[in-house]
């Protein structure tokens, strides 16, 4: 009876520890990287689309690079990226900015006027995958 007892015990105490080893295996994290995308087009709706657009092209490149199996997007809030820097060296002016921004679970989209263009959009997205 005791060493059935003693064979007992041991066989509790390696599957408690097995069940603790098994436990503290963490399932991967998932990793974020923020992107942005401008676009310049004829219209404000336009130039939107374009820039989200391409933050959905430079999401699946980023998915594809990091071998994630899929990846989620979330709004992130950027500021006007012009592409005339030296022409305003300090980003957008207020007098400039389109309001509303334009905000959907995956997108932030703030638009502005142009040096040469119409209509130029910069969309953040905070791309998370595994």
């Amino acid at each position: 009876m005791g060493d059935m007892l003693q064979a007992l015990k041991m066989s509790v105490a390696v599957l408690g520890v097995g069940a603790f080893a098994v436990g503290t295996i963490a399932p991967a994290e998932a990793a974020c990287q923020l992107i942005k995308a401008t676009h310049s087009a004829g219209s404000k709706a336009e130039a939107a689309r374009s820039s989200q657009a391409l933050v959905l092209q430079s999401a699946a490149n980023l998915r594809r690079a990091k071998r994630w199996a899929y990846v989620t997007l979330y709004a992130y809030r950027v500021k006007g990226d012009p592409f005339w820097k030296a022409v305003r060296p300090a980003g957008v002016p207020r007098q400039a900015q389109l309001k509303p921004d334009i905000v959907t679970s995956r997108f932030y989209t703030t638009c502005f006027t142009g040096v040469v263009v119409p209509f130029v959009c910069t969309t953040g997205s905070s791309v998370c995958g595994q």
